[in-house]
This record gives structure tokens, sequence and C-alpha cells, in this order.
């Protein structure tokens, strides 16, 4: 009787374990149950964070399961733990900075749904050619992605671009660590170009904050047609107007000296012109030269090109 009592004991464990494995609800996502019976809100990572994501909105037919980004994972799942038992096998796919899975593999988890658009030249890009996967920078399970934050975005690119963080700390410097813009504001980081920025060159890229100037103008100044990092270090200096160097040394790289001696005023140039004595060392060109980025002025048509009111 005892005996038949300890069987019918062990039937009914085994029952109501089997049952309960059949009868799992879903915590977050649709059909995670295989999964969020390990992986609950004790577990060491936080993985029902997704909940409060937009992973995680189950109402989007859109929105994956577990196994779409991490594969289905079956030794990991199937695994029988037990003394003696060898460590439970890692998912097919592992996206942490110690997972073995190749970068290719992590990214294309990715494109699979996040594909197009700004994301269509990805495979080009500086970052893919560097093995760097959308996990290196964004955080997929958090509820507040700091790569996708105003403010927090530039600590995740400044982990790896340290001599920007120098940069955009020197006293000139585009709004970056005051919140007012952000790294994306004018960098693709997805993109195919080769500085990665949102329009496809990087005077048109500035236009699109300083339309002024554009142009088309009378007398145009070639760099500013060009390349505006000519004259600019667009993250940061510490001159006046993100300028690389001061006038007139900066205009000086392009533009001879010959016209205006570049000596100090007193001392005698040896020519005969009515600038002889006017050096320009200490002296800023955009003194005189006001319109520098091109001018529309008809006026003394002699000297209207350059960039005088």
């Amino acid at each position: 009787m005892r005996a038949l009592l300890l069987l019918l004991g062990l039937l009914s464990a085994t029952l109501s374990t089997t049952v309960g494995a059949q009868d799992a609800k879903d915590r977050v996502l649709n059909g995670d149950a295989k999964c969020t019976r390990c992986h609950d809100e004790n577990d060491t990572y936080p993985v029902l964070a997704i909940g409060a994501t937009k992973h995680g909105t189950r109402a989007d037919p859109r929105t994956p399961s577990c196994t779409s980004c991490h594969g289905a994972s079956d030794a990991h799942m199937n695994h029988k733990s037990g003394s003696g038992a060898p460590p439970r096998p890692k998912p097919d796919i592992g996206f942490n900075k110690h997972a073995k899975t190749p970068m290719e593999t992590r990214t294309q988890a990715c494109l699979t749904c996040h594909q197009g658009a700004s994301r269509i030249d990805w495979q080009m890009s500086a970052h893919a050619r560097t093995d760097v996967t959308c996990s290196s920078c964004h955080l997929v399970h958090a509820p507040r992605d700091p790569v996708r934050d105003r403010v927090a975005q530039s600590d995740t690119c400044f982990n790896c671009h340290k001599e920007t963080r120098v940069q955009v700390n020197r006293p000139v410097h585009h709004p970056i660590v005051e919140g007012r813009m952000s790294c994306s504001s004018c960098h693709n980081v997805h993109g195919g170009n080769p500085k990665q920025l949102v329009r496809d060159s990087v005077t048109e890229t500035c236009f699109t904050c300083h339309m002024e100037k554009r142009g088309p103008f009378v007398h145009n100044h070639p760099p500013v047609q060009e390349d505006c990092a000519i004259c600019h270090q667009p993250h940061g200096t510490t001159i006046a107007s993100l300028l690389k160097q001061r006038p007139p040394f900066l205009c000086q790289e392009c533009h001879s000296h010959t016209s205006h001696p570049s000596q100090a005023a007193t001392l005698p140039s040896g020519r005969t012109t009515s600038t002889s004595l006017l050096g320009t060392v200490g002296r800023g060109c955009m003194n005189c030269h006001t319109n520098i980025h091109g001018s529309n002025s008809t006026q003394n048509s002699a000297t209207s090109g350059r960039f005088r009111r």
C-alpha cells in the first residue's frame, strides 16, 4: 500500500510539472514562455525590461520574439542540468561583448527588421567595416537606450572617438555637451559616405543649419563650396568661429602675403605701393574682408571680388 501511494505521488508530481510547463504563460513577448520560465524578474540580466521598450509592444504585429533575435537555441533550452552535467550552451546568437557569435550574424539579426531608410548603406559604412555591430551601441533590453537620447548619446560615441571628446570640450564648440545637438545631428552612423554624414558632403551637412553661407554669391569663396573643414574644425577649437588657426595665418595657407606684406607695420618693406606699411602680423583679415564666405557687392568693381562690404 505504501509503495502504491509513493508511486501515485511521483506520478502526480510529474504530471503537475508537465502541465505547468505546457500552461506557462507569456510574460512580455508572444511565445516567450519557454524563455521566461528561467529568465524571470530575478534573473541577473534584466530580460523582462524589454517590455518597457518598443520591442515589447505585443499589440504591434511586427514585434519580435526572443528567438527572432537569439535564434531557436534548442541546445540552450533543452539542456539537462545536474551533477556532473556540462555547462548550459549559450544561445545560438549572443550580443554581449563576450559572445562568440560572428559580428555579421549579430548585425543581420537586427537588419532582418531594421533595414532601408538611413540604414540601407550599413554594409558599406565605416562602422560595419571595423566590426562594429548594432549591439555595440544600442541597448535593446533597456527601457532607455542612451544612444537614442540627445544628451547621453555623445558618451556612447566617445567610447571609441576619444579625440572628438577632447575637441568638443574645448572653449569653442558646437553645443553637444550642452545637449542642444547630438552627434547624429550631423552624422548618419549607419550611412555609407566616408565621413558618415547626414548629407552627401561636409558642405551640404553644414548648410542644413548655416543656410546663409550657401549662396550662390556673385563672388564665391571656393573653400565654401568645396569643404567647410578646410578652415573650420567642427567639433571644437580654442579659436573663435571654430577656426583651425587664427587669421592671418589661416588665410595665408592659401593666399600669398605679397599683396599685404606680413611684417609689423613700422618695419620697412621696400615696396612703394599704398600698402607698403600695412602688415598683417597681429591683424585679422576679416577686419576688412567681412563677407569671407561670399559677396554680392558690385561697389568698386576693381576690388569687389575680395569679399569686402
